[in-house]
């Protein structure tokens, strides 16, 4: 009896320490590791206007490049932009050549069993566009209409969703850019142009008086900030720090500079 007590209290101590080993390994230090290198590594598609992209002298800017320096200083580091290939950006965050991903980033639910997201910064719509001067005001007055829209993106998707309008149109072209498409809306030959609101409203606000924005939309897509899934200590700043942002009116500045309104998720 003597023997397997002591086999039992042996066992019961060695339990405890791998208990406490284990609890180690797994504590977070996310946080303190990012304020200690004094670094914040963002991955990104660096070919992605107006939520990061190059300009002419080839720096990396954009809506969500603005936010990203505004949290990055709050937090007291200095951000890196790092542009890396977007169908491999959740290898990359997982694999920790990166500290986040901040570039229009949607929130569904197969990426999340992969990564974490911080609360929705931004709910992306898709909008219709027509000429400033167009009697159309609602989705009804599309009927016979041409529509157009780039090919393979989430507004195809979001059109080919709502059946009894995909099926009023007379048609739908498909361009391989929205550029292309809001060119040709421009120019008369189609009637109306889907697209994603952060790309819609930053190209028609350097357009201020030409187009106008109906007030319905096709779907909404939610965006956030993603982060791995073990880092729950950079998540929490980040969200409080994105709170901050919004409450005292900085991410309503962000966009407005970008999309010509306040887009950003309240």
């Amino acid at each position: 009896m003597k023997i397997k007590l002591k086999v039992l209290i042996v066992a019961m101590f060695a339990s405890i320490i791998l208990t406490a080993c284990g609890s180690k390994n797994t504590t977070d230090t996310s946080l303190k590791d990012i304020k200690e290198k004094k670094e914040l590594i963002i991955g990104l598609d660096d070919n992605f206007p107006p939520m990061g992209f190059r300009d002419k002298s080839g720096e990396i800017v954009g809506f969500d490049i603005d936010m990203a320096k505004e949290v990055g200083k709050r937090m007291g580091v200095k951000v890196t932009f790092k542009p890396v290939e977007w169908d491999g950006v959740i290898l990359s965050l997982n694999n920790k050549d990166i500290d986040a991903i901040w570039n229009g980033l949607t929130i569904t639910d197969t990426r999340k069993k992969q990564i974490a997201f911080s609360k929705v910064y931004l709910q992306n719509k898709q909008i219709i566009i027509v000429k400033n001067k167009s009697n159309i005001s609602s989705k009804i007055d599309l009927k016979d209409k041409t529509v157009g829209l780039q090919m393979g993106s989430s507004s195809e998707s979001a059109l080919s969703s709502d059946s009894p309008l995909s099926k009023s149109l007379k048609e739908v072209k498909k361009y391989s850019n929205n550029t292309e498409a809001l060119l040709d809306l421009n120019a008369g030959r189609i009637d109306a142009v889907i697209v994603d609101e952060v790309v819609g409203r930053y190209y028609t606000n350097k357009k201020t008086g030409d187009y106008k924005v109906l007030n319905e939309n096709l779907g909404v897509e939610d965006y956030g900030v993603g982060i791995r899934k073990t880092d729950t200590s950079l998540t929490a700043e980040i969200d409080k720090l994105l709170g901050e942002i919004k409450s005292d009116g900085t991410a309503n500045t962000i966009s407005e500079k970008w999309f010509g309104k306040d887009i950003t998720n309240k």
